[in-house]
């Protein structure tokens, strides 16, 4: 079951964006910074964490769970290091996952020959 709670819950995301970029003139890269917003304002609300985890996969891995992590990392770091872990506190949550992205693109890209777009 946790299998189709996360499939419906990413595949509900991916669609809403998909018919926001097909319905409006906004950029992906606007779009996904909306995303990454309205991860962090849910989870400010105390919104995102249970639908979180009721959704598993299918709420952590879009966009909007990153934005999630970056707030979840800021409200830690700033109950213990005060208005400096404004600064730090994402940057803390989120390095492991940004490190994997940046190590395993540099892997693909030596596996398979990169090349500009025509």
């Amino acid at each position: 079951m946790d299998y189709i709670k996360a499939f419906l819950a990413g595949g509900i995301i991916c669609m809403l964006v998909q018919i926001l970029l097909e319905r409006t003139k906004l950029m992906p890269g606007r779009v996904m910074v909306m995303l990454v917003v309205l991860g962090s304002v849910l989870g400010f609300l105390g919104i995102y964490e249970p639908f979180a985890e009721w959704a598993g996969a299918g709420a952590t891995v879009p966009l909007c769970g990153f934005g999630n992590t970056l707030w979840k990392g800021i409200s830690k770091a700033m109950a213990e290091d005060g208005a400096l872990g404004i600064f730090k506190g994402g940057f803390t949550a989120s390095a492991v996952g940004i490190s994997g992205a940046l190590v395993f693109g540099y892997l693909g890209s030596l596996f398979f020959k990169p090349k500009m777009k025509n």
